[in-house]
């Protein structure tokens, strides 16, 4: 079996059905319904998601870094209709005020409720938050792409993503990939929307500062530490940054070639650091999701 075979034989015999759903999205032609179905058994009657779409943290509630979670899926098939009963719940739940910090207007990174589920050390409930944007410019870019222009959500998101943009252009680079990730996402936004709220030209250049830092070049480190590849910042042809990174981008989808487990999996390259045995459950879930991400990044770059 090639690449993609051993993959698809992974994804079938052990992920969870969302992955299952988006694989044959993907590769099989299915419909988006099938992903927005099983997506939807995420997603909570207050319109954010949670019950462990975020495979580290399995608080069933809300939150806002699972509903980012939900979101960039509901972007990664191309849902558009801000009709669509899904996004019309998420954008009730970021209207609602619930998890956000009043004080510095952004959504919290982590809530109270993580602590009685099993749970990634990161995603423990302190009372502190290092308000670094990650997942709130994410939001911010959701309900810029899908709330009413008169709303009041939309004046909040439009608040949001000026104060984080001025953050960003002062901060960045650092080596924090999902903040830059969240950036990049909003980038995107104000982009597809022509939203005129920065100098869009500034503000790539100093994204593309940010990657640069953030990306670890080093190949041997990718299948034994926590590092940033090009899959990462979604580089593909179509990516502001691909010329820069073309060769780095070619090196990752063989590094997916020679790094495949014999399963047709990937390693898992971090841990949650307490003594919860729900780690290795999470684990094999992580496969599935991996395992889609990275077929996803080669057909993006034309290989099979």
């Amino acid at each position: 079996m090639n690449t993609f075979q051993k993959a698809e034989a992974f994804i079938y015999r052990n992920a969870r059905p969302l992955e299952v759903a988006r694989w044959r999205y993907h590769f099989e032609g299915s419909a988006r319904e099938e992903v927005l179905r099983v997506l939807g058994y995420y997603q909570n009657q207050d319109g954010g998601f949670g019950h462990g779409i975020e495979a580290d943290n399995w608080n069933p509630h809300s939150s806002p870094i699972s509903t980012l979670d939900g979101t960039i899926i509901l972007d990664e098939v191309g849902l558009r209709d801000g009709d669509h009963p899904i996004i019309q719940g998420v954008l009730r739940y970021l209207d609602s005020g619930a998890d956000f910090d009043q004080e510095h207007n952004q959504w919290w990174g982590s809530v109270p409720t993580n602590n009685d589920y099993p749970h990634a050390y990161w995603w423990g409930y302190d009372g502190k938050d290092a308000f670094q944007y990650n997942p709130t410019a994410g939001l911010a870019a959701f309900a810029l792409r899908f709330a009413s222009p008169d709303s009041a959500l939309y004046r909040k998101a439009e608040t949001i993503a000026r104060e984080a943009l001025a953050w960003f252009m002062e901060k960045a680079p650092f080596e924090e990939q999902h903040v830059a990730g969240n950036f990049i996402n909003l980038y995107r936004t104000l982009k597809e929307k022509q939203l005129p709220l920065t100098d869009m030209d500034a503000f790539l250049d100093k994204l593309r500062q940010q990657v640069r830092a953030s990306l670890c070049t080093d190949a041997s480190r990718w299948a034994t530490e926590y590092t940033a590849r090009p899959s990462n910042f979604g580089i593909t042809p179509e990516s502001p940054f691909y010329e820069e990174f073309a060769d780095i981008c070619r090196q990752e989808c063989q590094y997916f070639r020679e790094q495949q487990l014999e399963d047709g999996s990937y390693p898992v390259t971090w841990k949650w650091y307490n003594d919860y045995p729900e780690f290795e459950a999470a684990r094999i879930r992580w496969q599935g999701v991996i395992t889609l991400l990275n077929m996803l990044f080669m057909k993006a770059h034309g290989q099979s």
